[in-house]
């Protein structure tokens, strides 16, 4: 008979707690939130179960709760009340994203990581994440113009990580440029380097209120589900350009990505765990099929467990209330 039986170490949970391998933390997660222009009270989501567009007054109520549970960071996306061609209201220093940037830093100061998404198909009337060229293409060039501009205005707000997510070519040497030519050497880059062109991502547009016109899809520009040595490129890139951070979305799909990534850089490694995976968790255990609180942490976990140092999720609150640190 085997000497060695693995078995003894899973007999209680004290044992099982004592061995673990990876531990999940309420300061490894990073919260999404959604803040509304023109709006009077929070609107719920209807395929984000208990996620909100908020109205600023309820966001910053929001941060303030989540900073006493002991989040660390949050990341904000901005509806604005218009739309126009070019996504203008992405770099208006009166747009919703900075408007909230700064009431947040009012409150909560430097005790929670605000960070600001930045990309523009929330503010774009085509859904599409850059200006458009005369053939209807996404313009590299003249998104990353717009991008840098809208790194200056969410750093002027007080956001101090910007996260570029558009997946232009450059967009991370263009907006460290710009922040460091304004002396903002201390505003960090959390690019999402690795962001792939996925079919997860519906509940998050529902948030957003973003359509592609024509019923087009971002695959010439996000990334192709089939590669993952592209992925590693993209990221080698993004880190020569000065990005402090990088990001693979989604995360389940991708855990393969993630693991090499962490493997091979000296970077913090983020990974989103994005709408889609969180409605499918809610929506079957809505139906009885699974246990929703325990495959949401194991999901949480094996992200960590495939090397992800920061975790972006829907889940962020319910993880700090219900003290399911693992």
């Amino acid at each position: 008979m085997p000497t060695n039986r693995p078995r003894r170490l899973r007999r209680t949970a004290a044992l099982r707690d004592l061995v673990a391998e990876t531990h999940l933390r309420v300061d490894d997660l990073v919260a999404p939130l959604f803040v509304r222009e023109a709006i009077t009270s929070p609107q719920p989501i209807e395929s984000l179960h208990g996620v909100v567009q908020h109205t600023r007054e309820s966001l910053r109520a929001e941060v303030v709760g989540l900073a006493e549970l002991g989040v660390k960071a949050v990341i904000l996306f901005g509806v604005p009340a218009e739309k126009d061609s070019i996504g203008s209201g992405a770099a208006d220093p009166q747009g919703i994203v900075q408007l909230a940037l700064a009431d947040l830093r009012v409150d909560v100061g430097d005790d929670i990581v605000v960070m600001s998404d930045l990309c523009v198909d929330e503010y774009t009337d085509h859904g599409h994440c850059g200006v458009l060229d005369e053939h209807g293409n996404v313009d590299n060039d003249a998104t990353v113009e717009l991008y840098a501009q809208a790194a200056l205005a969410q750093a002027r707000a007080g956001s101090q990580v910007i996260a570029p997510s558009g997946m232009m070519d450059g967009q991370v040497a263009a907006i460290r440029e710009a922040l460091d030519g304004e002396r903002f050497h201390d505003v960090a880059i959390l690019a999402y380097a690795a962001k792939y062109a996925s079919g997860l991502y519906g509940p998050f547009r529902d948030a957003v209120d973003v359509t592609i016109v024509g019923g087009g899809d971002r695959k010439g520009y996000q990334q192709d589900h089939r590669n993952a040595r592209e992925a590693q490129r993209e990221i080698d890139l993004d880190i020569a350009e000065g990005a402090d951070m990088i990001m693979v979305k989604p995360a389940l799909a991708y855990l393969d990505v993630i693991a090499e990534a962490a493997a091979r850089v000296d970077l913090p490694v983020a990974a989103y765990h994005v709408s889609g995976e969180y409605a499918m968790i809610h929506a079957a255990a809505e139906r009885g099929w699974i246990d929703g609180d325990a495959v949401a942490l194991e999901h949480l976990t094996a992200i960590k467990r495939a090397g992800a140092n920061v975790i972006l999720t829907y889940f962020t609150r319910w993880f700090a209330e219900s003290g399911a640190e693992s």
